[in-house]
């Protein structure tokens, strides 16, 4: 890679591990997943010559014992702790949930340092509603998505999947084959939270992808490990690259995802339903996504070489290098 600024300092941070939880508990699934993608984002970006790496730790935590890079405790105001990282950082890397405005945050703080989507590109991908309209408008296959107070939802499906419009993951999403059901749970204080969409049939995919100035280059195309348990969703993690017989089909919804939403920038993840043969969008995902941690082995590439080159040279590689390995993250106990 050439063109890139020598003795870069980058700051990795990686909100749940990292001190975005100091004043709240600190569930142990998302601190396994958390932990995942840092040592995925740290093992990567050290990697490359002539980078120095940072990174917070929420002092809850184990040490991180990874040789070459700075932790700082975080016991505190974790605001006052990222602001003086980002102050003496070059870049910073960062991964962390949209739902109530995290992910935007911090972007905002980082300013032009940021390697990812913009502030105004996170605001749209956060809201389920606001990029299925999006995508709709630009014809990508997209799942439909009502409010609550839109009726239109009862005659959409026989069955229905509720989740927060901003929400990350599986938190707080339950699947339904009653409408009356559906409304009782509703009414217990999520009808200004939560959207409505029907029940997809198929099976549940992802995509991991770059993006810049509307173009996308897929990555991997790989497998969600979800299981629902009487009406609830748990993640227990993916398999990258389990549907590479179907590339062609991916590598045609990102790009038809990026150009309709051209404000993507870098590492971005899209969940979707996969049925015979069609992909439906459900999300976007502007950050990285659970199946970071697996990247390189099922790419045989470096990811965040590829994202630096991206950022610093404005250029994909060539896909043909790419291997399509099939790897599982598995985020269980």
């Amino acid at each position: 890679m050439t063109g890139m600024v020598s003795n870069l300092k980058v700051f990795v941070c990686e909100f749940i591990t990292g001190g975005g939880l100091y004043n709240a508990p600190l569930p142990d699934s998302l601190a396994r997943e958390g932990q995942a993608m840092l040592e995925a984002m740290l093992h990567d970006i050290g990697a490359i010559p002539g980078v120095s790496l940072t990174t917070t730790r929420d002092i809850r935590l184990p040490v991180l014992e990874m040789a070459g890079i700075e932790v700082i405790q975080v016991a505190g105001d974790i605001d006052q702790c990222w602001t003086q990282c980002i102050d003496e950082a070059d870049l910073v890397w960062a991964v962390a949930p949209e739902s109530g405005g995290e992910l935007q945050r911090l972007a905002s703080m980082a300013q032009h340092k940021w390697l990812g989507c913009s502030p105004e590109a996170i605001r749209l991908a956060t809201s389920k509603s606001a990029t299925a309209h999006r995508l709709r408008a630009h014809g990508v296959p997209t799942v439909a998505t009502f409010f609550p107070d839109d009726n239109g939802w009862i005659g959409a499906s026989e069955k229905w999947v509720a989740k927060p419009d901003d929400g990350v993951g599986c938190g707080d999403m339950r699947i339904f084959d009653d409408a009356e059901l559906l409304k009782e749970w509703l009414n217990d204080g999520r009808t200004d939270t939560h959207v409505i969409q029907p029940w997809l049939p198929g099976e549940a995919t992802s995509l991991s992808m770059l993006c810049r100035d509307g173009i996308a280059q897929l990555l991997s195309c790989n497998r969600q490990l979800i299981e629902t348990c009487q009406g609830e969703f748990h993640y227990r993690g993916s398999r990258l690259n389990d549907f590479s017989a179907h590339w062609d089909v991916f590598q045609a919804l990102a790009s038809q995802v990026a150009a309709a939403m051209p404000e993507l920038y870098g590492y971005v993840g899209v969940d979707a339903m996969l049925h015979q043969g069609q992909l439906t969008v459900l999300e976007v995902n502007p950050r990285l996504t659970t199946s970071y941690a697996g990247l390189r082995q099922a790419i045989g590439l470096n990811p965040a070489e590829l994202l630096l080159d991206l950022h610093y040279n404005g250029r994909f590689v060539e896909t043909g290098l790419f291997q399509r390995n099939i790897v599982e993250v598995n985020v269980d106990d």
